[in-house]
């Protein structure tokens, strides 16, 4: 494998994060994977070196975040391929108390007039269970006109798994194991990881107001997540670069054995949504300035914990980049540059046909 990739990696560790993996193919081909720096650098949020620091591996973990969003889309695709649910039917038909009027397509555009994140007092929610949780953010009142424009949304892809749950008769995980990791074999990608693969992850932020103390390892990030129990429709699934890579280019090549050609080509279609500085597919961000870098006609999605995937289908490539950008505080510099660097990598290596 070409070493280039491993030298831009190396270059962004430790200031951009303390660990990253990329893996790029060509024509369905790894042409480049690359790993650096340490799953744990900080014991906390003060600086402090960790007294363990295990080097990142091609096989490590990471929280995808947000990229979380592109699996939700696979499931909720794979359930109206089965006639479960429709993408233009009223959701509250399946969710009642759903604000009227709002469908499928809404939520997966981020056009529903929901606000980016839940209403101001979750803390206090019910007796604080998931169903709890739950309850509040789905009570969460529209922010703007339905089918307004762009508001991303964290509720409305909440809403969506949630009615995902409802259609498909299961929890989300469940789903998502029987509908897409399953079928892809992908046996390091899903909500929750067990105990034992603990070792494999790579820690992201000091967190205090959770149980225990340091920084977080091996439990999701996203605090709405967190309460719900590790399982939500916008984040908390943890994977690998080559997981995450195989459903991409699954989804590249048609979908085969998850989704109907028909159903990726609807996903990846600009939706015409108004008001965002990229177009928009259902779920999938479709030429996104913040991780297309020079692939403008790219599709793909970013994760706040400092994760991405990008899909050429003109080019026949696909780019995967997974890091700790929050690790040991959110707010590091650095993630959009290295984001570029990776988009830039692999239109080289596109254009000298896969060839280092």
């Amino acid at each position: 494998m070409p070493d280039r990739l491993g030298g831009i990696l190396a270059a962004a560790v430790p200031d951009a994060c303390s660990a990253a993996v990329a893996v790029i193919a060509v024509g369905g081909d790894v042409v480049a994977a690359a790993a650096a720096g340490e799953l744990v650098r900080h014991a906390d949020a003060s600086g402090k070196l960790a007294d363990d620091r295990p080097p990142a591996r091609r096989d490590s973990i990471f929280d995808l975040a947000s990229v979380t969003k592109l699996f939700t889309t696979a499931v909720i695709l794979s359930l109206a391929e089965d006639g479960l649910l429709g993408l233009d039917e009223p959701v509250a038909a399946r969710l009642p108390g759903a604000p009227a009027g709002v469908t499928m397509r809404h939520l997966l555009t981020h056009t529903a007039g929901l606000p980016p994140s839940r209403a101001p007092g979750h803390e206090a929610a019910g007796d604080g269970s998931r169903a709890a949780h739950l309850a509040h953010v789905l009570a969460t009142p529209p922010a703007g006109p339905l089918g307004g424009g762009y508001v991303y949304s964290d509720v409305g892809m909440i809403t969506a798994g949630r009615v995902a749950e409802i259609a498909g008769g299961a929890p989300l995980d469940e789903l998502l194991r029987a509908r897409v990791t399953g079928p892809l074999g992908l046996a390091d990608t899903g909500y929750r990881p067990a105990a034992e693969l603990r070792h494999r992850i790579a820690a992201t932020e000091d967190q205090p107001g959770r149980p225990g103390s340091g920084c977080v390892r091996g439990e999701v990030h996203d605090e709405t997540a967190y309460d719900l129990g590790g399982v939500a429709g916008h984040a908390g699934i943890f994977a690998t670069a080559d997981d995450v890579l195989r459903f991409a280019e699954t989804l590249r090549t048609g979908g085969a054995p998850i989704l109907r050609p028909e159903s990726v080509a609807e996903m990846t279609r600009d939706q015409g949504v108004r008001g965002a500085a990229f177009r928009h597919g259902l779920g999938v961000r479709i030429g996104d300035p913040a991780i297309v870098g020079p692939l403008a006609d790219a599709y793909g999605h970013s994760g706040f914990t400092g994760t991405s995937v990008v899909v050429d289908p003109g080019r026949a490539l696909t780019a995967v980049l997974l890091t700790n950008n929050v690790h040991p505080l959110r707010g590091r510099a650095g993630i959009r540059d290295l984001r570029h660097a990776v988009a830039a990598e692999a239109l080289r290596l596109s254009a000298a046909g896969g060839r280092g």
